[in-house]
């Protein structure tokens, strides 16, 4: 062998031999999306989640969420459907799910969260946070 092949043939077998990409390296699934989306509004410091005209602090509306979700069970399987279903408006009222944003300003949930999930989804692997 070649001096130049060693070395290479070195760093062939010990990149063949690393293990797998850590799991932040990987595409998020629809489950950690949700959970990043729940996460992101228990994170909303200051802001106020409007659902038939009650306010609710963000750790109450994370909690709210997180229990639709699971009531929903298997009749969720996207992040984008956990959005339009436990997220977007209320189910007895019908009446949309506001957030209240320090400063005043009231944007709807589901387009919000919208937003946010695509921030999630294009976002590189490991610089995503809630």
């Amino acid at each position: 062998m070649t001096r130049l092949a060693v070395p290479v043939l070195a760093g062939v077998v010990l990149l063949a031999g690393r293990p797998p990409a850590p799991a932040q390296d990987k595409a998020l699934t629809e489950k950690q999306k949700i959970e990043a989306l729940i996460k992101h509004v228990e994170g909303l410091a200051g802001a106020k989640f409007v659902r038939n005209d009650a306010e609710y602090d963000p750790k109450s509306a994370a909690k709210f969420l997180r229990g639709k979700w699971e009531a929903e069970g298997a009749g969720i399987k996207t992040a984008k459907e956990f959005i339009d279903k436990s997220a977007t408006a209320s189910s007895t009222s019908g009446r949309p799910y506001l957030i209240r944003l320090p400063g005043g300003k009231e944007v709807k949930s589901g387009e919000y969260l919208a937003d946010r999930l695509k921030e999630i989804e294009k976002a590189p692997p490991g610089k995503r946070d809630p």
